[in-house]
């Protein structure tokens, strides 16, 4: 048997996973990373990317926006500021978020607001993503 450990992803809305977790990657801003049980305490900000939590019984995975992930004596805690479980994800949204955001971009109008297109399409892509891993 796999030596576990607690994991929470909790986002200001809604805890978006709670439970006991084999191993969780995650997209920290200095690279992605990964936590087994006993891992030293450790702190660190999170980028937008993809979460991959394996369980006892699967792999899931999770779109993020960003965040703070936290471990402390064999429990980890990720507050983030968006998460969607991948298996939830609306592809069709995603492609549409992602269209309007390249619209957006190649107008290079002085009302588009660069980096918050630059941000949406970045989510965007990160949802269809993580959609096609579900």
């Amino acid at each position: 048997m796999a030596k576990t450990y607690k994991l929470e992803i909790v986002t200001p809305l809604k805890i978006v996973f709670s439970g006991m977790v084999i191993h969780v990657k995650a997209p920290g801003i200095a690279g992605y990373f990964g936590i087994l049980y006993q891992h030293a305490p450790f702190l660190t900000a999170l980028k937008i990317g993809i979460i991959e939590v394996k369980t006892e019984k699967e792999v899931k995975y999770f779109a993020t926006s960003g965040g703070f992930a936290e471990v402390v004596e064999n429990e980890m805690k990720i507050l983030a500021e968006t998460c969607e479980c991948a298996e939830d994800i609306d592809e069709e949204r995603a492609k549409n978020a992602r269209d309007r955001a390249l619209k957006r971009l190649a107008a290079r109008s002085q009302e588009i607001d660069i980096p918050r297109a630059q941000a949406a399409l970045g989510r965007a892509l990160n949802r269809i993503q993580a959609a096609d891993l579900k």
